[in-house]
């Protein structure tokens, strides 16, 4: 009977389709929330990480050699080589091709049939010669030299220009791409709009292949710097990895010969006067005037603050509206706050990359405060001291450092000037360059500080409207932000945002997109998935595989604050009964976190129900561990702490590791973690770090191999839990 009814209605059978379609939508739209959540929380991360970095390098000047060893290596390595020097040092003559070499060869100037032998070869799983490799570097480095700011392109009737955004090291989207559009000609003009590196494990082969036609073809395929293309960034995110990984020997040339190469890729792309091509957005202040004119080599990161010479290493405290780093801590002094944004976070903004903005602020805006510039720099002189020389007590550096003292103050000094307006206008450039790499747009008015990123700003429909007036353009197209159909418009169809790399969160979560423009500036998009597994796979299906990613990537974050989480849950029940209510849950967890997460619709699956509705969370982080042999042999409080900050740790041992062999001493461990403390204001003592050290030296060689180190720290969940339902 219930099978009849179900069946002959045409009512019913629409009514649960549509319920079934509605809680599907529902799963994928948590399941995005929490993936980008995430995302934008290790951005953040590697934001204030690198403050302490600069705060560091700024301050500390080294005294002995074990100082120099550690501090000097990590922060004060020179960025750039000059041009003759970074010649003579990635002399790619010098390397010797084996007849064993069974890849690809270069010869230059190259050929159209030495660009298509590359793809050829790379969907063979070939690897190039360092020394071809070098050389391309070489040659597109010349060309780049050559290219402005902003490029100007036109369309024709005869040729659409295609518009990828992220690939993100998807060698395989980029091949699809290739594959439905044909490859770069002269009939087929292409704009890759930045963040070609990271993350995907074929970055280095998507820059050769982009590089070879740029060579072949040097009118047509046009490159735009992403906030990725940073040396910097890349430490984090994977690209320097795979780069010493796959060229062993040569690996650390090619990284610098990058790093330079990244430094001169153009910052915009404009079509027919009308359309401007840019990375991430706009901010109230971009001026294409002067971003066309500023020296873009000089900022190979975006993250990095340029070192001030010596007699001016004093906080710089021109300006009466300060943000301060959460590093310097002053009682006197009132800290800049952020209430929360829906889907956001609260961050105290990153010194290096969070600028004021002017013009229209919401609620979740800066409050700034004017205080007297003299006294500011009293107090944060004083306040830096001394969370200087904590820093190096606890580092283990016994001899206390002190500054010599000059007797002209940065404000009473008029022969510093003419500096201190080179550092200005450096810091103005540069706010230009990071805001088009860094920003994002919102549905609302105004323009604020990116607080989910650390970086750059959200710009909203009437500081497009502005900009767009000013510099008489019709349309911003931009990349930046992953998109679930690859593609998003917004401020009324006058920002598109292009997203190139599909299953970028996991297999499944979304498809990659490039737009093709017509004389008319009326896109046309191609939206296409690179594996063929997701095409075999029913909603459902793409689903759960996308849901249980997005939720493993949760509770790993939920672990990693378990004693912070375990207090506020304890705030709540007052008679330590063991359980609280659904709200109390949500209101701790989102409090704690600040992912922005609909908590509630996520309960279950993430935390059993009681029957009087009541929540176990005693019980609840017994359902997840971490792999032995940490979890018998360190302190708990140290472990979550390590934990919460390994990709931090992950950054700083690659620093370390500067013959890149993946091994780093007991003693650099010590010192590595001993430093990052400080930055998390956490105390661990000497014999919590060597019983970690020790339970990591799988083979007792006294060497810590960070491959291992990383694989210690990956959350499982124990065998015995039980398979939650996926129904939300």
């Amino acid at each position: 009977m219930g099978v009849k009814s179900f069946l002959t209605p045409n009512g019913n059978r629409k009514r649960w389709y549509r319920r079934y379609i509605a809680q599907l939508e529902v799963r994928r739209r948590c399941t995005w929330s929490i993936f980008q959540s995430i995302e934008n929380t290790g951005e953040q991360d590697q934001i204030k990480l690198y403050d302490f970095f600069n705060l560091l390098m700024d301050h500390f000047n080294p005294n002995n050699s074990k100082e120099r060893d550690l501090i000097c290596h990590m922060f004060t390595e020179e960025d750039n080589f000059k041009d003759t020097e970074l010649e003579k040092y990635c002399d790619y003559e010098s390397i010797e091709i084996l007849e064993s070499y069974a890849g690809p060869h270069l010869s230059f100037p190259i050929k159209l049939s030495h660009a298509t032998d590359l793809v050829e070869a790379f969907k063979l799983k070939q690897q190039l010669h360092a020394r071809y490799v070098l050389h391309l570097l070489h040659e597109t480095k010349k060309h780049l030299k050559k290219l402005p700011n902003i490029k100007h392109v036109s369309t024709s009737y005869s040729k659409e220009i295609t518009i990828c955004g992220d690939l993100h090291g998807r060698l395989d989207d980029l091949f699809l791409i290739f594959y439905k559009n044909g490859l770069p000609s002269p009939e087929k003009p292409y704009i890759f709009n930045g963040d070609f590196v990271d993350r995907g494990k074929q970055s280095i082969e998507i820059l050769m292949i982009l590089f070879a036609f740029q060579l072949v073809y040097p009118k047509v395929v046009h490159l735009n710097r992403g906030n990725h293309e940073d040396y910097v960034v890349n430490l984090r995110y994977g690209f320097t990895k795979e780069v010493m990984e796959k060229y062993r020997v040569h690996g650390k040339k090619i990284l610098k010969m990058l790093q330079s190469v990244f430094s001169w890729l153009p910052l915009a792309t404009l079509i027919d006067h009308k359309v401007l091509v840019i990375h991430g957005g706009i901010s109230d202040t971009t001026d294409l005037e002067v971003l066309s004119k500023i020296e873009r080599h000089k900022f190979p990161s975006t993250l990095r603050l340029h070192k001030k010479k010596e007699k001016t290493k004093q906080i710089d405290a021109q300006h009466s509206e300060i943000k301060w780093p959460n590093i310097v801590k002053s009682s006197n002094i009132e800290a800049t706050w952020h209430s929360p944004r829906s889907g956001s976070f609260s961050y105290s903004p990153s010194l290096s990359l969070m600028p004021a903005y002017k013009g229209k602020r919401s609620a979740s805006s800066p409050t700034t405060m004017t205080i007297d510039r003299k006294e500011i720099s009293k107090h944060v002189r004083k306040s830096v001291d001394e969370e200087l020389q904590k820093c190096r007590r606890q580092v283990g550096f016994k001899e206390t450092y002190v500054e010599p003292v000059s007797t002209v103050s940065v404000y009473e000094s008029d022969s510093d000037s003419g500096e201190n307006q080179d550092c200005d206008t450096d810091d103005d450039e540069r706010k230009q360059i990071v805001d088009i790499l860094w920003s994002d747009p919102i549905a609302q008015d105004g323009c604020k500080s990116n607080i989910a990123r650390g970086g750059g700003c959200y710009f909203g429909p009437d500081v497009t409207e502005k900009i767009l007036q000013k510099h008489r353009l019709q349309m911003l197209i931009r990349s930046h932000e992953c998109k679930q159909g690859g593609y998003e418009f917004c401020h009324s169809g006058k920002v598109l945002t292009i997203f190139s790399a599909s299953n970028y969160y996991e297999v499944g979560s979304n498809k990659g997109a490039f737009a093709k423009l017509g004389p008319d500036l009326v896109p046309r998009f191609v939206q296409y998935q690179a594996n063929k597994i997701t095409n075999s796979l029913t909603m459902r299906q793409r689903v759960s595989t996308v849901e249980q990613s997005a939720l493993k990537a949760l509770r790993e974050k939920i672990f990693a604050h378990k004693s912070d989480l375990i207090n506020a849950f304890k705030v709540y029940d007052s008679n330590q009964t063991g359980f609280i209510t659904l709200s109390e849950w949500a209101t701790v967890l989102e409090s704690v976190l600040n992912l922005g997460l609909p908590w509630r619709i996520l309960r279950p699956q993430l935390i059993h129900c009681s029957p009087e509705g009541l929540l176990r969370y005693r019980e609840w982080f017994d359902e997840l561990a971490v792999c032995q042999p940490l979890q018998e042999n360190i302190h708990a409080h140290f472990l979550e702490a390590l934990y919460r900050n390994r990709s931090d740790l992950e950054m700083i041992f690659r620093i370390i590791d500067s013959d890149r062999s993946g091994l780093i001493s007991f003693e650099e461990f010590q010192h590595t973690w001993k430093l990052l403390s400080s930055h998390l204001n956490v105390e661990i003592t000497d014999e919590a770090i060597c019983k970690m050290a020790q339970s990591i030296d799988f083979n007792k060689d006294g060497n810590i191999d960070i491959n291992e180190f990383l694989e210690a720290f990956r959350l499982v969940d124990k065998p015995n839990m039980k398979d939650k339902g996926t129904n939300i």
